[in-house]
Parts: C-alpha cells; sequence; structure tokens
C-alpha cells in the first residue's frame, strides 16, 4: 500500500511538471498568434494592390507572358507543401501533408510527374522517412516567415517554371498551405500558382471598374517586373497564413494537453486519498485487533 502511494504521488509531481510545460507553450503561442494576425492584416493591402495593378495589366494589354501561358501536354507539377518546424501543435501538419498526398494522386493520375517542394521540417521529415525525392527545402521560419524567405521559395519555383528542358523543369506549380479563419478553424487549401492566374481580392465589389493605365516603357516590361513580385506576394501571403494557423493549432492543442493533465491530477489525487484512507484504516484494524488479542490473553490467565 505505501508504495503504491508513493507511484501515485510520483504520478502527480510529473503531471504537474508537464502541465507547467503545456501551459508555457499555450501562453507563448496565445501572444504570437496575435502578433501573426497583425502581420497578415498589415501585408493584406500591398497584395490588393498589387493584385489590381496586375489585373490591369492582364485586362488592358495582350501580352503572352512565360509566367500566364498554358502549356498544352503538362508532363510534371511542383508541388509546395508548407507545414511546420515543430511539433506539440496538433493535426496542424498531418492535415496538411495529407491534402499534399491527395493532390499528388491526382496529379499522377492526370498522367504528371510530381516534384517535391517542402517548406518545414515536418514535411521533410515525413517524406523523407517514406524515401521521397524533394527537389528543394526550407526550414526555420515557418511560425515567424519573412519576405526574403517568401521571396527565395518563389525564385525556385519560378526558375524551375520557366526552364524548358532539365531534371528541374515543371508546367505547373501548386501550392499547399493552412488557410486561417479563426481561431478555432484552420482548412488545409490548396491552389495552384502557376501557370499564372490572377486572383481578385475578395473586398472587390461587384461592378467596381478597374482605372485605366498607360504602361511605360511597354506592357511586357511591366509584366516583367510585377509577375515576379505578384507569385511572391502570394508565397508570402501562404507562408503568413500558415504562420497563422501553427500558432492558433499549438494553442489550441497546448490548451486540451493542460485540460488534460488537471483531470489526470484530479484523479490521481483522488486515488491517493482513497489508497492513503485505506492504509490509516488498516492500521487502525490491527491495532484494535492486537488490543483484543492481548485483552482475550489477559482474561484467560486470569
Amino acid at each position: 500500500m505505501a508504495a503504491t502511494l508513493r507511484q501515485l504521488r510520483a504520478r502527480i509531481k510529473s503531471v504537474q511538471a508537464t502541465q507547467k510545460i503545456t501551459r508555457a507553450f499555450e501562453l507563448i503561442a496565445a501572444s504570437r498568434v496575435v502578433k501573426a494576425q497583425q502581420r497578415a492584416s498589415a501585408a493584406a493591402p500591398y497584395a490588393r494592390e498589387l493584385t489590381r495593378a496586375v489585373s490591369a495589366v492582364a485586362t488592358f494589354s495582350n501580352v503572352d507572358h512565360p509566367l500566364t501561358t498554358e502549356p498544352e501536354d503538362p508532363k510534371r507539377a511542383a508541388v509546395l507543401v508548407v507545414t511546420s518546424d515543430r511539433g506539440l501543435a496538433g493535426a496542424y501538419s498531418s492535415a496538411v501533408l495529407r491534402d499534399a498526398e491527395r493532390l499528388g494522386e491526382q496529379l499522377r493520375s492526370e498522367g504528371k510527374e510530381v516534384a517535391l517542394y517542402i517548406s518545414g521540417r515536418k514535411g521533410v521529415a515525413y517524406y523523407t522517412f517514406r524515401q521521397r525525392s524533394i527537389v528543394e527545402q526550407w526550414s526555420g521560419f515557418s511560425d515567424t516567415p519573412t519576405y526574403e524567405a517568401a521571396r527565395e521559395i518563389a525564385d525556385t519555383l519560378i526558375a524551375a517554371f520557366v526552364e524548358d528542358e532539365g531534371e528541374t523543369a515543371v508546367e505547373e506549380v501548386h501550392v499547399v498551405y493552412t488557410r486561417f479563419k479563426s481561431m478555432l478553424v484552420q482548412e488545409p487549401t490548396t491552389v495552384r500558382l502557376l501557370p499564372l492566374e490572377v486572383v481578385e481580392s475578395d473586398e472587390r465589389s461587384e461592378g467596381e471598374l478597374l482605372p485605366l493605365y498607360d504602361f511605360e516603357p511597354s506592357p511586357e516590361d511591366v509584366l516583367d517586373a510585377l509577375l515576379p513580385r505578384y507569385v511572391q506576394s502570394r508565397i508570402f501571403y501562404c507562408l503568413l497564413q500558415a504562420a497563422a494557423s501553427e500558432l492558433a493549432s499549438r494553442q489550441r492543442a497546448m490548451k486540451s494537453a493542460t485540460d488534460n493533465a488537471d483531470e489526470l491530477i484530479v484523479k490521481y489525487t483522488r486515488n491517493a486519498n482513497q489508497a492513503r484512507q485505506a492504509g490509516i484504516t488498516q492500521e487502525i484494524s490491527e491495532i484494535v485487533g492486537g488490543v483484543n488479542a492481548l485483552a482475550d490473553a489477559n482474561a484467560g490467565s486470569e
């Protein structure tokens, strides 16, 4: 009984130590997810105006650009999978990887070879363990993405897309990331990035007309300057959304772990109290039994 009581008390201390860690992770994630949301909101005006500028060029010019040209028979597609660098975020990375696997199966069913580009150590570990070939990988910024990282990823994907021949040449580029909708809802999302499909802002009202533009020095030069920046901004947006989703998932997972630790502590404390009371009852019973036996022995001797 004493050994059981010691074991229960040791478990209580262990769970309490774990609870302090999960509570700390929860508070850190809660403070950082607010900053991630603010960064995404701050980047929205630039992305919106850049989208309007690209839409204007695409609308008022008839220029064929390599980034907007649809291939006749695409044979190879690049898939950028945005995962996390660290764990303790619930099903965040597994949900993205599950969508990436579905996309890969769909592309293979269409006769296309899939080239994997991975952002985040979790995705790298997933495909490395399964001995899948990874063309390029990035890590170290999943919860705090920078525009420099987005530009590096975009330049790599654009170079592979515009390359006519070679081992890294692709005809399509897809991105799988997690869209942040709220603190409780994060949705894995798949978008085709290249060939470029200009996505209008959701805030644009119906019937709104784009302003007229004069292109200097020429529409071709304007597209050459704008389209790479547009791709970079789309990837940066995906990274910001994924960062906010990762932190929200981590906060929710750590809160759940902290609540589970509370339940375990209550359960182990109750069991420890029952074990202690059973031990006290047994000791009292042994004392009473000994007293009765001594009294009976004394009565017999008299």
